[in-house]
């Protein structure tokens, strides 16, 4: 069945996908999107449990070549966005999806982000002062992009001269993961990714000789019965550690104030009540999922409410609207900041879920939290406007006077 109310390319539906998203899950299980040639998945249960299906993968390069699985490879010029993003986590399956997870999770342990809280809440507070002492701005670009990617560049050692390049890397190399990318989204990607790639090559040249207390000479001395990292899989984890780590961040922030703007009397409640802050952060989460969409290819033939889907496609697991699904959630198009039964799958799930996911809490936590302790009367000053992406959805800016 196709899908026309699936429309990721139009403004309208970016601003608000969830009415289309109950239309798709009336529907059906699974909807070919033309456009886009991918299956489009609604259902909470079938995307909790895809995820974890390891008949599915984000890549087929461990079994298949380009050809063998139909597919065309990507053009040559394309070749260092994708040496960089094929090395990293996300988009490996075993054996070395495994093995590097094993060595990163060494580096990367629940006592470094334990460790780094208190850092968390000093840039959050910085952040939030400067906010306050010029009586309001744009809580985007002035608090929710800045404090994760101070967070990364502390946990990477990056000294705070190198880090203004960081962000509009991440944001060039991001924009490859949306759908249909155009040759000129292609072509910054391309760029970023030779010049962050040689950064950090510098970078790690640099702790070799001298290491730190830092995450990349903890890369670096990270073994496991004698297997390490190689220098391409150190880049492309610091990359990912820094893409995944702040765009999810970003966004859940200034999308989460933006909806708590449209819900007075739930931000009356967390106001009144600092307590409710982990679970108000969880349902942010799920009420406006920052990722919207993540892909899988097929890899062997499965079957989804009766339809066979063929080795070789690519299924589009829609996280929004699993999020929004009334089969798991009670009242799932309330915003409910206390809710208790609210298993989201913004982070993913199975062998692939996001391994920053306690840092990313630790950081909405210290910027929800300073931000409800000394803004208590922000208000909204202006309508936000979405940007064009749909997979990683975000504001462009979110102006608040206080």
């Amino acid at each position: 069945m196709d899908a026309p109310v699936f429309a990721p390319w139009s403004p309208a539906f970016t601003a608000d996908p969830y009415p289309a998203y109950a239309e798709l899950r009336e529907r059906g299980r699974v909807h070919w999107f033309e456009p886009t040639r991918q299956w489009l998945v609604p259902h909470y249960a079938d995307v909790s449990a895809l995820l974890r299906d390891r008949r599915l993968g984000r890549t087929y390069l461990h079994r298949f070549t380009h050809e063998e699985f139909g597919r065309t490879p990507p053009p040559p010029g394309h070749e260092p966005f994708h040496t960089l993003n094929d090395n990293g986590l996300l988009d490996l399956e075993a054996p070395d999806h495994t093995r590097i997870r094993r060595l990163v999770t060494k580096a990367f342990t629940p006592r470094t982000v334990q460790a780094l809280e208190p850092t968390v809440r000093r840039l959050a507070a910085g952040l939030v002062r400067a906010l306050v002492k010029n009586g309001g701005g744009d809580l985007l670009a002035e608090v929710a992009e800045p404090l994760p990617v101070a967070v990364i560049a502390e946990m990477l050692g990056i000294p705070e001269s190198d880090r203004g390049p960081l962000r509009p890397w991440s944001a060039d190399i991001c924009g490859m993961f949306e759908l249909n990318p155009s040759e000129e989204t292609a072509a910054r990607a391309v760029r970023a990714s030779v010049e962050f790639s040689a950064y950090l090559r510098e970078l790690i040249a640099e702790r070799r000789a001298r290491p730190g207390g830092d995450l990349v000479s903890a890369l670096i001395s990270a073994h496991d019965e004698g297997e390490t990292l190689s220098e391409q899989e150190m880049v492309s984890t610091c990359v990912l550690l820094l893409n995944a780590g702040h765009e999810a961040t970003v966004n859940t922030t200034a999308n989460g104030w933006w909806t708590l703007f449209r819900h007075p009397a739930e931000l009356a409640r967390l106001r009144a009540d600092h307590s409710l802050l982990s679970t108000a952060v969880e349902e942010l989460m799920r009420y406006d999922t920052p990722l919207q969409m993540f892909e899988r290819w097929v890899l062997d033939d499965i079957e989804i409410g009766g339809t066979v889907v063929p080795r070789g496609s690519e299924l589009a697991l829609l996280f929004g609207s699993a999020n929004r699904d009334p089969a798991r959630f009670e009242r799932p198009g309330e915003l409910d900041l206390g809710r208790a039964d609210n298993p989201h799958i913004s982070f993913g799930a199975g062998v692939h879920y996001c391994l920053g996911a306690p840092l990313a809490r630790v950081e909405l936590a210290a910027s929800f939290g300073e931000l409800l302790r000394e803004a208590p009367a922000m208000r909204l000053a202006a309508e936000p406007e979405w940007k064009p992406g749909y997979v990683i959805r975000g504001l462009r800016e979110l102006r608040v006077e206080l």
